[in-house]
């Protein structure tokens, strides 16, 4: 017996509401419910389109339709939210901190994990985290990489412009070598620039150590 395609979208509208009710990302922002708002629009048009399609199982095809179109409709929003979501979970444990703020994601790459002192060779420490990045960037590729180092303010201020940029360039090295389209990705040294703490104790040093990879919608997208 077919189930009846209003029926189907019936349903489906009931659970993107849902859904949208239930959003994790709520708590931003209101312009970030526009990835709810369009993703339920897109859902149910596609829904329609999927009853009309699967002449044999209308309410399977509904389904489909509405996963698809609801992907669609969300754009960019959609994809950085499951993009977001999957990087706090390969990055879990690693020391690696995930943040977000509307279409931009932010990965702050510590010191302690990512480069020994005066140096700008790769940590053994740093290849898991970097191996799961790379996975990430060929999975979800509509996104700029660009990957700015950081160092704090002991030394020169022209050595630790030119070791930023190469810790950087490493990283960014690394990564395309992995897979990563290299047109993608940019890096920056900012040096002692741009410090998160203070210089003046040792703790504040390392925090100022690190490299930031931020991810931004590659033009056209959105």
């Amino acid at each position: 017996m077919l189930r009846s395609p209003l029926l189907t979208l019936g349903c489906c509208a009931l659970l993107l509401s849902g859904c949208a009710s239930q959003n994790p990302y709520d708590n931003q922002p209101p312009s970030s419910n526009k990835t709810a708002t369009y993703g339920g629009l897109g859902a149910l048009a596609g829904a329609a389109a999927g009853a009309l399609i699967n002449h044999d199982d209308r309410g399977k095809g509904a389904l489909i339709g509405a996963a698809v179109g609801g992907a669609a409709g969300a754009g960019y929003g959609y994809y950085a939210d499951k993009q977001e979501a999957e990087l706090r979970r390969s990055m879990q444990g690693t020391g690696v901190e995930v943040q977000r703020e509307g279409d931009t994601i932010q990965l702050i790459m510590p010191g302690n994990i990512t480069f020994a002192t005066d140096s700008a060779e790769i940590a053994s420490s740093f290849y898991n985290p970097l191996n799961n990045l790379a996975s990430s960037f060929r999975q979800y590729n509509q996104n700029s990489i660009e990957i700015v180092g950081h160092t704090d303010s002991t030394g020169s201020h022209a050595y630790n412009m030119s070791l930023s940029q190469r810790r950087a360039q490493s990283v960014a090295s690394y990564l395309t070598a992995q897979g990563v389209e290299p047109a993608r990705v940019s890096t920056r040294g900012m040096g002692p620039d741009q410090p998160v703490a203070s210089n003046a104790t040792p703790d504040g040093r390392a925090q100022n150590r690190r490299v930031e990879v931020t991810l931004r919608p590659l033009p056209g997208v959105q």
